[in-house]
C-alpha cells in the first residue's frame, strides 16, 4: 500500500499560493491507482454471504485443491 510520506509528491500552486495539482511519479500514480480498484471490488463484494475459515478449507478439501 503507498504511503504519501514514501511517495515523491509535487505540488502546482495557483496564483494565490493554494496547491492546485499534484505531480506523481508514474509508479506511484498506477500503485495508487491498484488501491483504488482493490478498494472499490471490496466496496462492491461488501453484502456477499461469508464462509468460516475452517468451511473454507472443508471445502477446498471436498475439491481437492488442499490435502486432507
Amino acid at each position: 500500500m503507498p504511503i504519501l510520506k514514501d511517495m515523491q509528491v509535487q505540488y502546482i500552486t495557483n496564483e494565490s499560493g493554494e496547491r492546485s495539482s499534484v505531480i506523481l511519479s508514474i509508479e506511484d500514480f498506477e500503485s495508487l491507482l491498484e488501491e483504488l480498484e482493490d478498494l472499490a471490488i471490496i466496496a462492491e463484494r461488501r453484502d456477499e454471504p461469508t464462509i468460516s475459515h475452517e468451511k473454507l478449507k472443508e471445502e477446498l478439501k471436498k475439491d481437492g485443491l488442499l490435502p486432507g
